[in-house]
């Protein structure tokens, strides 16, 4: 038999925000590469003979480098296995998925794209937050907050992140206060409402809301764990309300 790989995003955390696509084939599937976001319950809607293969990668610790990934990867579909490569949010939204698409196609080996519902616009929608709004904000931008401490980005690409109606920042937790002053010496008024979601879409979920010049600390002082989902601009102010999703059965769901 052929084998065939299938990058599937699994969505922002909770199992059933997963595309139904993404389930037919996870169902179907001989190999399930899987990181380390993922909700576990999807497992389980693996066929109970498929091979279940951790490849996550955590904050500052990679248990396996990209390249051994990709190489594992093709290894297997040369195999002739049917594998499900299932990857948090998007695959090709900071999820490796053209790294990994790029290897397959230099083996000569057949892959499937399975988009996945981004953590970027589903975790600020479970906080009650639009990405975008009429007469309020007209786009968003989406970054990896791994820029911070990247010395290549200069003040100019600052200066354009600061004028963005709404700026969504993934993996950013870390560097939340380098980030945040970094807009602020930009232009952007320090008063601007902003957000933290961590564990957003899950019963982990907790958010904390602040101003641009307040939020890193009062970030810290909850500290919250990662993965967290920050949201910079006018639009943050709207979860006073729009909180909707309560997981701990509080009245309104997130910390002020």
């Amino acid at each position: 038999m052929t084998g065939k790989a299938y990058l599937i995003g699994a969505g922002p955390g909770r199992a059933d925000l997963i595309t139904v696509r993404g389930l037919t084939l996870l169902r179907q599937s001989e190999v399930v590469l899987y990181d380390h976001l993922i909700a576990r319950e999807l497992l389980d809607a693996a066929p109970p003979s498929a091979e279940r293969i951790f490849v996550g990668k955590g904050p500052g610790r990679h248990l396996i480098e990209q390249v051994a990934i990709n190489e594992l990867l093709v290894a297997q579909v040369r195999a002739g296995k049917q594998v499900a490569r299932l990857k948090g949010g998007d695959p090709f939204v900071f999820g490796h998925g053209g790294e990994e698409a790029l290897a397959l196609r230099q083996a000569g080996l057949p892959f499937e794209i399975v988009p996945g519902v981004t953590s970027a616009v589903a975790v600020p929608a479970f906080a009650g937050i639009p990405v975008t709004q009429r007469g309020m904000a007209t786009g968003f931008t989406v970054v990896t907050g791994h820029l911070a401490a990247d010395q290549a980005y200069s003040a100019a690409d600052w200066a354009a992140l600061a004028r963005m109606p709404t700026l969504i920042i993934l993996m950013g937790l870390r560097q939340c206060a380098d980030i945040c002053a970094a807009l602020i010496n930009a232009g952007r008024d320090p008063n601007t409402p902003a957000a933290i979601i961590s564990w957003g879409t899950t019963d982990r979920q907790q958010v904390v809301r602040a101003t641009l010049d307040s939020l890193a600390a009062e970030g810290l002082a909850r500290d919250l764990p990662t993965p967290a989902v920050i949201v910079i601009g006018a639009v943050a102010a709207l979860a006073d309300e729009l909180a909707w999703f309560q997981p701990d059965g509080t009245a309104d769901g997130f910390v002020e």
